[in-house]
C-alpha cells in the first residue's frame, strides 16, 4: 500500500507575532509536492492566526489538547475549541509533555481517543528514552505506548505515529536511517499482530529526532519511514522546504 509522505513541524514553545508572520509568508511560498501532507503545530496562542493565514493545503495542529470538551480546566484546551477555530490536528504524548507533565500512556491514548471523537485527527509520539536504548529495551517501550493508545481507540484512519527517540530530540544526535527503519518496523509488525494488517499497511508511522534539510533524503528512502516530525528546522522555511520535498 501506497502511503501519502507526511511532514509535521512542531514549533513548540517558540514564536512571536512577527516571527509567526515571517514563517506563514514563506510557508505560502513552498510547493506542496502530490501525495504530501504538510501539518504544522504553532503554540497555542498562535493557531488561530495561523490557520487563518496560512494556505489551505498546509495543515495546523495544536501541541496539546485535554480529555475533555469544557469545564474547569484551567489552562488546557480541548479538541472541541480546536474544530471550532477549523484546526484539525493535534500532537500527543509528545516526550516532553511526558517528561515534564508526567503524561503515562493510559493519559495519552485516552486523549488520543477524545480528540478522534471530536474530529480532530492525531500525531501520536512514542519513543525510547537513552538508557532505555542501551538497556535494549527500545522494542518493549515504544510497543508499550503504542498498547496504551491502541487500548483506547478503535479506528486508525486518523492516526499519524510519530516515532521520536528521546535521546535524539534536539540533541543533533539522530537515529541512523538503519535505526529508525528497525523500529519502525517493530511498529508496523505490532500493529499488523495486535490490532490489523490493514492498520499496519496504512498507518503512517513517521520519524523525528534532529531531522533536518541534510539528513532528511537518506532517511526517507526507507521503506517504512514514511515522513518526519520536524522540530527546530520547521523553524527555518528554506530547511522546511527541503525536508518537504525529501522523497522526491
Amino acid at each position: 500500500m501506497v502511503r501519502n509522505f507526511f511532514i509535521g513541524g512542531n514549533w513548540k514553545m517558540n514564536g512571536s507575532v512577527a516571527q509567526v508572520k515571517a514563517l506563514v509568508d514563506g510557508l505560502n511560498g513552498v510547493d506542496i509536492p502530490n501525495a504530501t501532507e504538510v501539518v504544522v503545530a504553532p503554540p497555542a496562542i498562535y493557531v488561530d492566526r495561523v490557520r487563518s493565514n496560512l494556505k489551505k493545503d498546509i495543515g495546523v495542529a495544536a501541541q496539546n489538547s485535554y480529555v475533555k470538551a469544557s469545564g474547569a480546566y484551567t489552562g488546557e484546551i480541548s479538541p472541541e475549541q480546536l474544530k471550532d477555530l477549523g484546526i484539525d490536528w493535534v500532537i500527543l504524548g509528545h516526550s516532553e509533555r511526558r517528561e515534564y507533565f508526567a503524561e503515562n500512556d493510559k493519559f495519552v491514548g485516552e486523549k488520543t481517543a477524545h480528540a478522534l471523537n471530536a474530529g480532530v485527527k492525531v500525531i501520536a509520539c512514542i519513543g525510547e528514552k537513552l538508557e532505555e536504548r542501551e538497556a535494549g529495551t527500545t522494542a518493549d517501550v515504544v510497543t508499550r505506548q503504542l498498547k496504551g493508545i491502541a487500548d483506547e481507540i478503535k479506528d486508525w484512519t486518523n492516526v499519524v505515529v510519530a516515532y521520536e527517540p528521546v535521546w535524539a530530540i534536539g540533541t543533533g544526535k539522530v537515529a541512523t536511517p538503519e535505526q529508525a527503519e528497525e523500529v519502525h518496523d517493530v511498529l508496523r509488525k505490532w500493529l499488523a499482530a495486535n490490532v490489523s494488517q490493514q492498520v499496519a499497511d496504512s498507518t503512517r508511522i513517521i520519524y523525528g529526532g534532529s531531522v533536518n534539510a541534510k539528513n532528511a533524503a537518506d532517511l526517507a528512502t526507507k521503506p517504512n519511514i514514511d515522513g518526519f516530525l520536524v522540530g527546530g528546522a520547521s523553524l527555518k522555511v528554506d530547511d522546511f522546504s527541503t525536508i518537504i520535498h525529501a522523497r522526491l
